[in-house]
């Protein structure tokens, strides 16, 4: 019975290193900004299972991005706290599995995407992942623009989406493109300024570790926050959400930017978490603003 019981706990913890491989909580987030894509690039009723496809292989795709993520930068998680624990550095996994792991997904996501949705979105799939992998992920250790350039195929997943339902890459598309690419800055700067130690140990060069007294990092979140008031504001002029989104819109992105000045007046790690919650939870209601303020096509 203990050998029994000791295979199940094997098996178990690596099914669960399989899942966190896949980095589901940045996974979930491309999943919603995808199908909210879709939603606003939808002409007439939603075609549901269309959708399910597209939300399906994008999925895909963002898991075995970061099952390669995972294989690239195993060695640097492994001086970081925060990530030591992670399949590859605790050893759970070997790297030559996830590996094949990441590789399988992506390759099945961008095929599923081409076969059951298109040529585009299936481009635009592919286009994310190997930007992540081959520009910003090698950039991390070498420039702070590397953020700059992360935030381009971050900002992709709801472009998927709208051109998915739509078949164009027009207007909208490169809206819902410039929301997501300045909301990921004051994100990304806070959660980076929480973890600033951790980053110089692994020799990664984000803002905060080049940048110790956090002028720049926060000069820098507040300033996209601001960028991103004028952005979120666009669906409405442009004709595609309503008034109320309008100022719902107005709302939350002032209450963030509050929050971003609030973070920078005393810059500490407990206040660059609450930013970072902030963020968290502004793309999720902001696009959920525009979703049911749309104006019918």
């Amino acid at each position: 019975m203990s050998t029994l019981r000791t295979a199940e706990l094997t098996l178990a913890s690596r099914a669960n290193a399989y899942v966190a491989l896949t980095k589901p909580d940045v996974s979930f987030l491309v999943l919603i900004t995808t199908a909210a894509g879709y939603y606003m690039g939808a002409r007439g009723p939603v075609a549901w299972l269309h959708l399910i496809h597209t939300v399906f292989g994008t999925m895909l795709i963002a898991a075995g991005t970061a099952a390669l993520n995972h294989y690239i930068e195993r060695e640097s998680d492994g001086y970081m706290r925060r990530t030591a624990s992670r399949p590859l550095p605790s050893g759970t996994l070997r790297p030559r599995e996830a590996l094949i792991f990441g590789v399988a997904l992506a390759l099945a996501g961008a095929l599923y995407l081409y076969f059951a949705i298109g040529v585009l979105p299936a481009a635009l799939g592919s286009a994310t992942c190997l930007a992540y992998l081959l520009a910003y992920t090698p950039l991390k250790k070498r420039t702070v623009w590397a953020t700059f350039v992360g935030a381009f195929p971050g900002a992709i997943p709801p472009m998927i989406g709208w051109v998915a339902a739509s078949g164009r890459l027009d207007l909208g598309a490169w809206l819902l493109f410039a929301i997501l690419f300045f909301w990921q800055f004051p994100h990304f700067h806070a959660i980076a300024w929480m973890y600033r130690e951790d980053y110089a140990r692994a020799g990664i060069r984000m803002l905060p570790v080049i940048d110790p007294e956090g002028v720049r990092t926060f000069r820098q979140i507040i300033l996209m926050a601001i960028g991103l008031i004028g952005v979120s504001l666009l669906p409405s002029i442009a004709g595609i959400t309503g008034v109320f989104y309008f100022f719902g819109a107005f709302v939350l992105s002032v209450s963030l930017l509050r929050v971003c000045l609030w973070a920078a007046k005393a810059k500490t790690n407990a206040r660059a978490k609450w930013l970072m919650h902030a963020t968290v939870l502004h793309i999720p209601l902001l696009l959920a603003l525009m979703m049911y303020d749309k104006i019918p096509r």
